[in-house]
Order: structure tokens, then sequence, then C-alpha cells
């Protein structure tokens, strides 16, 4: 399980790549992508099937993503998480944030091996401050069953 430190120290910067997201407005990963940047997120599309998301240029790969972007997310389906997170350590990338639901034993060995910061197995809207909402719910139901970092 992650620490609250390690959460928070990839949750600092602000500017990151959105790998997944949906071009789909309805979806989960496209109305996490809206809340990110509506909490001040400088974000970069990733999702090869889009040209923009939300008038935002979407690139076709992360290796495609400016270099000064160091840390991603991954909403991708399981059978991608791995290709796009070697993309992610090829490009040099700090920190991962595997969406919960999207990893896979092979993509946590990749990520362990290359020595970057991650965090998986976590949603990242019930810790991308302010809290609010249905997510702030389900924080404190997982606080509870702790499974929230203290």
């Amino acid at each position: 399980m992650n620490t609250k430190d390690e959460i928070e120290s990839v949750l600092n910067s602000k500017k990151l790549a959105f790998a997944g997201v949906s071009g789909d407005p309805k979806k989960f990963s496209r109305i996490v992508y809206k809340e990110l940047k509506e909490k001040g997120y400088e974000l970069y599309p990733v999702n090869p099937k889009l040209d923009d998301v939300d008038g935002d240029k979407c690139y076709g790969s992360v290796s495609e993503v400016p270099d000064d972007v160091k840390w991603g997310i991954l909403m991708t389906p399981k059978a991608s998480t791995s290709k796009v997170l070697k993309e992610a350590i090829d490009k040099g990338f700090e920190s991962i944030w595997i969406q919960q639901g999207a990893h896979t034993p092979e993509s946590l060995e990749m990520a362990e091996k290359a020595g970057i910061k991650l965090v998986y197995n976590k949603c990242i809207m019930m810790f991308a401050s302010p809290v609010k909402g249905v997510h702030a719910f389900h924080r404190f139901l997982a606080r509870i069953f702790g499974k929230v970092p203290a």
C-alpha cells in the first residue's frame, strides 16, 4: 500500500500526461479529466483515436508529450497498461499513477524495476484535492475500512 506522503508527492506536480482519456464525455476517464482540469492540473491527454479532448491537443502516445512532463496517470485498459507504462518509463517519467483496476502484475514489476514512484489500485479522485462529492463519500468509506493511508 502506498503511504500518504508517496501519494501526495505524486500529486504535487500539477503537470501530467493522462493516458486513456475517453472521447465519450460520459465515461469515467473523461469525467476525471474534466475534474482534474478544474482542480488546476495541466493535462496532456493521450489517446491514439482522438485529435483533441475538450479543445486540448490529444497525443497519440505518451512518447509524444512534451519533454517537461514527468508524470502521468494511466486509465488504460489492462491489456494496454504495460505498453503505455513502458513508453512513460522510456520517456523519463518520474511518477506514474495507475488508476484503480488498470494495473497488471507485469506493469507493477516493470515500474519497480524502473525505480519510478508508483501509485496503483487507488482512485485519483479520492486524493486530488479538494476531494468532493461522491469521491469524498468513497474516501470516507475507505478510511473506515483502512483503505486510505494515514
